[in-house]
């Protein structure tokens, strides 16, 4: 496997059952692609159905827990790695470092919050890896909106807009991830050097 994509998702179902199929989907995506999944470590919702979806195709899926959701029970034993860290905050270190690039699939504040400071830190230029929305039965159209809301309003540049990539499907949401370049430089950086 030569590229790792994180993947931010619910540790909930969700009431639509497109939202596990293509969480399903886009483990066996990964997984024929030869693409390696980190994720949240957890068993349950979208999360066990994304890490077994690509196990059973032959995929390798990391998961990175915290302690304390690991002794509810909800840790996945059965991924190909486990790693279980002492928070949130270094859960999320860890992902970004061992990733190549992040997808959400539906889920709610953790996968916000999670995918929201994944595409500040490429708007800082932390990193300059993709960060991309699959948009499942228009989960993501409120957020999406809200977004060009903001970049209306003035807080978000047109450019730092066009940074998030949202696609209602899987195969083209991927390609276009795998096609991403980062800008040479952003703004921030241009603006701290001076």
């Amino acid at each position: 496997m030569t590229m790792t994509l994180c993947i931010f998702c619910g540790a909930l179902p969700g009431i639509r059952p497109a939202y596990r199929q293509a969480a399903e989907r886009l483990g066996c995506l990964l997984a024929e692609r030869q693409i390696a999944i980190v994720y949240g470590g957890g068993r349950v919702g979208l999360m066990g159905a994304l890490a077994d979806a690509a196990l059973a195709a032959g995929g390798r899926v990391t998961g990175i827990i915290p302690r304390a959701l690991f002794d509810r029970e909800l840790g996945h034993n059965g991924v190909t790695e486990l790693r279980i860290v002492g928070s949130m905050h270094e859960r999320k270190a860890m992902m970004e470092e061992l990733s190549d690039g992040f997808i959400a699939l539906p889920g709610g504040f953790g996968t916000f919050e999670e995918i929201f400071e994944m595409i500040t830190w490429l708007q800082l230029g932390v990193h300059g890896k993709p960060c991309a929305l699959l948009n499942i039965e228009g989960y993501f159209d409120a957020l999406a909106g809200f977004v060009e809301h903001a970049s209306a309003e003035g807080f978000i540049t047109s450019e730092d807009r066009d940074l998030l990539l949202v696609d209602d499907d899987p195969e083209r949401l991927l390609d276009r991830v795998l096609a991403y370049r980062a800008p040479a430089a952003t703004k921030w950086l241009a603006l701290e050097q001076t």
